[in-house]
């Protein structure tokens, strides 16, 4: 039996409406991993309402399915034919998420579910999220993630923005035929960045030989580099790699976690909240990792404000380890449908925003101009 967070003891609060709204906001440059481009988010949100308390949770999955097997049409039916009625049904978060695990699998659906409960709480109790969680205030680390570009000059000069914005971290997609010589030609100019790559499983271990050419330049890890189902495969390459691997997408639960460190499938683990099933099961991860001396750091999925902010929450977990992929918001968006936009202090750390809960605020008239749908649920 996991152990129980303290959290899941507290009562659910009473729900007087639940709402999907679903946004699509342009993005300010299209995003190219190996596996898709896309050009704008579109977003599953739920809206929470308790009395006079609304919160908000964000499902990360893309309409399509080219990241992962959720989508947005997925986790809507999830959500509201299954999850939804257990919400109803439970007396407290503890209750609620042992009977979320009879639904196998839809982590994104049911960190949606979860995260907007847990934020109804921190604000009906009046405090920050982080502060319910059980973490003191820290400024968080900034990461960038830069999708493929069409030339070398063009990453060489995202890269350059991002140095001069200070960020900790600097992520690089890559795909076959976009990788040794533009990672080369990165390192090249920027020697002292702290530089990683992120694959999304476009390689397989027929490719070891041209993956360890990675082994010179230097960098933090590579992501995912195999299979987003694997962990076997990964075991025999960081074998055969000086440069740690990251994995992402192949780790859905602790168990996962626990499997990839004993088989030393990774050095280091990317937890996105919203793909693992929601802040408590992030938060056990993270606590394994660091009690095995794994390195963890907070993935985005190009979320809203309303996701960004609940990741930077996340972040003061103290397991969290390594810069997350937590940028500026207007690395992505022109306008989010949330203020305060996240922004970089002079070096490069983020504050957290203050207030009960998200510590955010909608703007009504963003919201509307970038919805594209509504459903009453409850």
């Amino acid at each position: 039996m996991k152990p129980l967070h303290p959290l899941e003891q507290e009562p659910l609060p009473p729900i007087d409406r639940m709402d999907f709204i679903t946004v699509r906001l342009p993005f300010v440059h299209a995003f190219g991993t190996s596996v898709q481009t896309w050009t704008n988010k579109e977003a599953l949100l739920l809206r929470v309402a308790s009395g006079s308390e609304v919160a908000w949770g964000e499902c990360v999955a893309d309409p399509d399915p080219y990241y992962a097997y959720e989508t947005t049409q997925t986790a809507r039916h999830i959500i509201k034919d299954f999850l939804l009625p257990v919400v109803e049904q439970s007396r407290t978060l503890g209750d609620l998420l042992v009977a979320f695990r009879h639904v196998r699998g839809h982590g994104m659906a049911k960190a949606t579910v979860e995260n907007a409960l847990i934020v109804l709480m921190a604000q009906r109790h009046g405090v920050a999220l982080h502060t319910l969680l059980g973490y003191p205030a820290r400024k968080i680390m900034s990461g960038i993630s830069i999708g493929l570009r069409e030339t070398p000059d063009e990453l060489l000069d995202a890269v350059h923005a991002a140095v001069q914005k200070r960020y900790h971290r600097v992520k690089m997609k890559i795909k076959k035929g976009k990788d040794v010589e533009w990672v080369a030609r990165v390192r090249d100019r920027f020697a002292d960045v702290r530089l990683m790559v992120d694959a999304n499983g476009g390689y397989t271990l027929d490719d070891t030989d041209h993956l360890k050419k990675l082994d010179a330049f230097d960098l933090m890890m590579i992501e995912q580099p195999l299979s987003y189902s694997d962990i076997v495969q990964h075991a025999t390459l960081q074998k055969q790699m000086r440069t740690p691997l990251c994995l992402d997408e192949s780790i859905l639960t602790v168990d996962d976690a626990r499997a990839a460190i004993d088989l030393g499938a990774c050095r280091i683990l990317n937890i996105k909240q919203g793909r693992v099933g929601g802040l408590l099961e992030s938060i056990r991860m993270a606590a394994l990792a660091a009690e095995r001396g794994i390195e963890v750091w907070s993935g985005g999925m190009d979320e809203t404000g309303i996701g960004r902010a609940l990741n930077i929450h996340l972040q003061t977990a103290p397991s969290f380890t390594l810069p997350g992929d937590t940028s500026e918001t207007s690395n992505y968006f022109h306008e989010d449908i949330a203020d305060p936009p996240v922004v970089l202090d002079e070096n490069g750390f983020i504050a957290i925003p203050t207030g009960p809960g998200l510590g955010i605020t909608l703007d009504p008239h963003r919201l509307e101009r970038y919805t594209i749908a509504r459903e009453h649920i409850r």
